[in-house]
């Protein structure tokens, strides 16, 4: 049987790859940093005194699978933004690149990924909402209010109205920054490598390289860009009734001070470092496999 030719897709294919493989693996860190980042401090909540008492709290109550409450929407959204993510960047980067002189390969890395970032989030917004508020369901409530992913959006719609499903929107817009400038310095990283070694560009390198590259990238753009996540928690959160962006910033920093915009950011890298360094694998690894089928067909 012939195995049809997918390099034209294998960005796409990659990416959905890289999206699965690292939520499967890693969802029970991303539980724990949105649970912490929405915690202002409300007592109806329960209060963890650190991430392992939080794992051991929910564990109790409603054993392991307690730790991937969301996940459905978690692969979905995951598996849908590194799939369209990877293949709409890398043509948009060719792109620009060949109709434009910018002067930096960064400036047209972190164009690209803005921009391609933004029309994504136009897509998975509603996904990323009923993710948060499904992992926003604690362990001592008595009943929880969504069934499920499908649910959680039926209930948004009846309850807030169509646009209730693009809460945190305008912050998801502002969060683009944070792929925009992990995929901006890990491409920037990886063709310098690849100019040291005198290889040319978009060539396969070793997988200590891209380790180095996924986890540098994804360390800096989450410790710069970090605030805009614990803000789109909160709003969020059905628990609370948190409206805009400027309200949501000024009680945070009222109440919590500046820290309180990085609150979950210690979780966040050590779940997001694994999961990056996950996606990026897979993807460099699964592209690799897709080029193989080139004049297969």
């Amino acid at each position: 049987m012939k195995i049809p030719d997918l390099t034209n897709y294998e960005h796409l294919i990659g990416g959905f790859c890289g999206g699965v493989t690292s939520t499967v693996v890693c969802h029970p860190f991303d539980l724990l940093k949105v649970r912490f980042s929405a915690n202002e401090g409300n007592p109806l909540r329960p209060q963890y005194t650190s991430y392992a008492d939080a794992v051991r709290k929910i564990i109790r109550v409603e054993g392991v699978r307690g730790l991937y409450q969301g996940i459905t929407p978690s692969v979905i959204g995951a598996a849908v933004s590194w799939g369209l993510y990877f293949q709409w960047y890398n043509t948009l980067r060719a792109k620009i690149n060949e109709e434009f002189s910018t002067g930096s390969e960064m400036v047209s890395n972190f164009i690209s990924g803005s921009v391609v970032g933004s029309a994504i989030m136009c897509i998975t917004n509603p996904i990323w909402l009923t993710k948060t508020r499904l992992c926003l369901q604690y362990e001592n409530q008595q009943t929880k209010k969504y069934s499920g992913m499908i649910d959680c959006m039926r209930q948004t719609v009846q309850q807030e109205g169509f646009f209730g499903l693009y809460r945190g929107f305008v912050t998801g817009v502002i969060g683009t920054s944070h792929g925009a400038v992990q995929i901006a310095s890990y491409s920037w990283m990886l063709d310098k490598r690849r100019e040291a070694l005198g290889l040319p560009k978009d060539s396969f390198i070793s997988q200590t390289d891209y380790t180095v590259a996924s986890a540098i990238s994804k360390t800096l753009a989450t410790t710069v860009t970090f605030p805009y996540q614990v803000l789109r928690t909160r709003m969020q959160d059905h628990n609370t009734d948190s409206r805009g962006v400027w309200r949501t910033t000024l009680r945070t920093i009222q109440n919590e001070g500046f820290s309180g915009l990085w609150k979950g950011c210690v979780i966040a890298n050590v779940r997001q470092l694994p999961a990056a360094i996950v996606v990026f694998l897979t993807y460099e690894n699964v592209k690799r496999l897709v080029r193989m089928t080139e004049n297969q067909g």
